[in-house]
């Protein structure tokens, strides 16, 4: 028989580590590695000889601001950037217009990502309305999301309807999650301590970007640490699997550590701006283009050491697109500015620059983009692994590509990146969703609407495994 795709020459980076084979895909799966002298008729063959091949990035945090904000971006937009940046699926959030907190509301969310969406897909809506836990859960989610934070001067990014603050109500809500199995996603925050601290730094008149960056980083990050410390002790009374978003503290992740040790179901993510863009001197020159937040030296240290010791599980990319003109009036006014950055388009290819200077190694960069995200959120062995039977969903990069980073290359509405003239060493060069060429050559070719779903698979994932007509393994 003659299979759909060969690609021949490159250095696989499979769940064994590293290894020079061939890849095979038929029927939108992984059929088989191979070696190069291993003689397989192929009705296409990618040359990636000198390049490595690489698992589809699997960002469980995605604001693609559709229904109610596509100014900044929408979903094909959104889905043009993860194409081009080798994300291969994304999971979206709820601070939408409506929120996503019901079943209709997500439906409709559901058909919009249908209808426009390049790459693989799925939503995290927000549990606020108890009664649609449940429901929502069986529409095929792979996880629900909510915000411990009440924003201050301003409606957006957390709007009405997404947000819990009771600790009560927060027990409540786990103690409904756990019984569907689905993973909640926390955003940290100690509204009360925040609220204090923002007053002390608004009565001096420090409405600022360093001001906005020194509150929300005051007294070693105690408005994040104090919040984990509650949603985990919460996770083990309920026994509901959390997610913490945003991990950006030395404490908090000595907490998840100790938490990790303790038998308690907990993951955290590392957000693009963590590693690449937190330093007070991003924050003096980018100003609100740089916030997010401010990450101290001995925290961003703390970030890298767990990053390569297995405490942060993920990184996702938290994408959060504003416009300039929503960004400006941070300069004098930044807690009237939307804060969060655009980062689903470089998010890899910083991590791949990351490895080539020695901060990571390839497995460890692969592990927190693809295969742990796909493993911990429902999409063990299908999504962000290459082996047998999974999803063809591949990413073809030059890691001795050097280039540098411009606005002219950005593929989203705002038309802007903080990391406008950073070089970088790796390039990506092809994606592949479900063996299907998605960014090529340097133009995104997906169509809208090739994305689908990324539910738990109903089979096991050797089940799967075994449905490839061709099932090649020799010559390795």
């Amino acid at each position: 028989m003659t299979i759909d795709l060969r690609i021949a020459g490159g250095t696989v980076v499979t769940p064994a580590g590293p290894e020079r084979a061939d890849v095979l895909v038929h029927d939108g799966r992984i059929a088989g590695l191979v070696g190069p002298d291993v003689a397989i008729d192929a009705a296409r063959t990618v040359d990636a000889t000198g390049r490595l091949v690489l698992p589809g990035m699997v960002d469980v945090h995605v604001h693609t601001r559709e229904p109610g904000y596509e100014h900044k971006d929408d979903i094909l937009t959104t889905t043009r950037q993860a194409a081009a940046g080798g994300v291969t699926t994304i999971f979206g959030m709820p601070n939408l217009n409506p929120p996503t907190v019901d079943v209709e509301t997500l439906t409709d969310v559901f058909e919009r990502y249908a209808s426009s969406s390049i790459v693989d897909w799925n939503h995290n809506p927000a549990p606020t309305k108890f009664d649609e836990i449940e429901p929502m859960a069986e529409m095929g989610i792979n996880a629900f999301k909510i915000y411990m934070v009440v924003d201050t001067g301003r409606t957006y990014p957390h709007p009405a309807g997404t947000g819990i603050h009771d600790h009560g109500h927060l027990l409540q809500i786990m103690d409904r999650i756990a019984k569907t199995g689905k993973r909640f996603i926390v955003h940290p925050h100690d509204q009360a301590l925040m609220d204090y601290i923002e007053g002390e730094v608004l009565a001096r008149g420090e409405n600022t970007p360093q001001g906005y960056a020194s509150a929300y980083a005051a007294r070693e990050g105690v408005i994040w640490d104090t919040a984990i410390d509650v949603v985990l002790r919460l996770a083990e009374a309920s026994g509901c699997p959390v997610h913490i978003a945003h991990i950006q503290t030395r404490r908090s992740i000595e907490a998840v550590r100790r938490a990790k040790a303790a038998g308690i179901d907990v993951t955290c993510e590392v957000n693009h701006w963590a590693p690449f863009l937190s330093t007070w001197n991003d924050v003096e020159t980018l100003g609100p283009y740089a916030l997010s937040y401010w990450v101290p030296d001995d925290n961003r240290a703390a970030i890298w050491e767990g990053m390569r010791d297995g405490t942060i599980d993920i990184a996702s990319s938290d994408h959060a697109p504003h416009t300039r003109e929503e960004k400006e009036i941070g300069w004098t006014e930044m807690w009237s500015a939307h804060t969060g950055t655009p980062g689903i388009q470089y998010y890899y290819e910083l991590m791949l620059d990351a490895v080539n200077r020695g901060e990571l190694t390839l497995e460890r960069a692969v592990d927190l983009v693809a295969t742990i995200p796909a493993d911990k959120f429902g999409l063990a062995g299908v999504k962000g692994t290459i082996q047998l039977g999974a999803d063809a969903d591949l990413v073809i990069a030059d890691p001795a590509h050097e280039w540098t980073i411009t606005n002219d290359d950005v593929l989203s509405k705002i038309g802007w990146t903080p990391y406008d003239g950073r070089t970088i060493s790796a390039r990506i060069e092809r994606t592949l969703v479900r063996g299907q060429d998605v960014y090529a050559d340097g133009e995104v070719v997906g169509a809208p609407g090739h994305g689908k779903l990324a539910a738990a698979p109903v089979a096991t994932p050797a089940a799967r495994a075994a449905e490839p007509a061709l099932a090649a393994t020799e010559g390795n």
